[in-house]
């Protein structure tokens, strides 16, 4: 007995950013598949899809946004009720990757905590993970399954190169972590390439010292480059020291708005004339301001699950750039 295989791509979301999963959704011209989340009154997470998803390729949703164990915790449920419904292949798109700074021991008796949620991902029953600009590329090493890195750098040069062109303009990596990726941007920009070298005091979190600045800024048009903005401590630390070095025009641009605890505030800085994030994380109303713009990442996840569903390559919709 033969019969030809249908294959059918599934498109499911937890809760953190349902905005993202609509607009992925849309593009890729698929209709979301209800996982009907709910809370028993002790708080445990419920989830059972609307459908059937038996011999499905089923993409689950979830960026790791506050409340971080939260978020994680549904998306491991989301994809165990997949794997018990006979899902064919599970994918966890990951726009932003929860813990994914503990990517190493720093100091003694720490955890690995980003190897730790790749494991607990892989046990859930996940095939394959989708993120977008991971805090460090070894994270990729720490699963057994496929890792597609993707980057929103295509959203933030296109941003870029048609607002802030010219020969004036300096890219700036905030600390010696981010040269290679503001490196790669000063390339497509045809700019020149600046770098702050900053410390962090021994035994101290979210707290940032700015020491000296490396290349020519006086009278630039700066854009600092990084992956995430949290507090906001090492942006902050670096606007300060490139106006101390006589720096003109600053952008700040990230691709994960974070913003966390006095972010806003610092952000409007007197300094930064303009500050420009993506929204793989959501930004509430009361953590938008006057200088803040949001670009959209969808077309590019949406661009990744439509090649990982067909079998083809992701780095070709990123001409290789994507891996860290």
């Amino acid at each position: 007995m033969e019969s030809p295989a249908i294959r059918r791509l599934v498109l499911a979301t937890g809760r953190t950013h349902p905005q993202l999963a609509r607009d992925v959704a849309v593009h890729l011209g698929v209709d979301l598949v209800e996982a009907n989340l709910r809370e028993f009154a002790n708080g445990e997470v419920h989830c059972r899809f609307d459908e059937s998803i038996r011999g499905a390729d089923v993409f689950i949703m979830q960026t790791h946004a506050a409340p971080v164990n939260d978020a994680v915790m549904e998306q491991l449920i989301m994809i165990d009720a997949a794997k018990r419904a006979s899902a064919k292949r599970i994918t966890a798109v990951v726009p932003n990757y929860g813990y994914a700074r503990q990517d190493r021991k720093s100091t003694g008796r720490e955890p690995i905590t980003a190897k730790l949620v790749a494991d607990m991902f892989q046990t859930a029953g996940a095939d394959r993970l989708l993120s977008v600009d991971l805090h460090s590329g070894q994270i990729q090493g720490f699963f057994d399954v496929p890792v597609d890195h993707l980057t929103a750098a295509p959203v933030l040069l296109d941003y870029l190169s048609t607002r802030a062109g010219g020969p004036n303009v300096v890219v700036v990596a905030p600390d010696a972590g981010r040269v290679k990726v503001a490196e790669r941007y000063a390339q497509h920009l045809g700019s020149d390439l600046a770098l702050v070298h900053k410390t962090r005091p021994k035994g101290t979190a979210n707290v940032v010292v700015g020491r000296d600045v490396v290349g020519d800024v006086a009278g630039r048009h700066c854009v600092l480059i990084d992956d995430m903005i949290d507090t906001a401590g090492t942006i902050v630390a670096a606007v300060e020291l490139l106006k101390a070095n006589g720096a003109g025009d600053i952008w700040v641009m990230a691709t994960h708005a974070v913003f966390s605890g006095p972010a806003v505030e610092r952000l409007q800085h007197e300094s930064i004339s303009r500050v420009i994030v993506t929204d793989t994380l959501p930004v509430p109303p009361e953590k938008r301001f006057d200088k803040l713009e949001i670009l959209s990442v969808a077309q590019i996840v949406a661009n990744a699950i439509s090649a990982v569903f067909q079998d083809s390559s992701v780095s070709d919709i990123f001409h290789g750039e994507n891996l860290a």
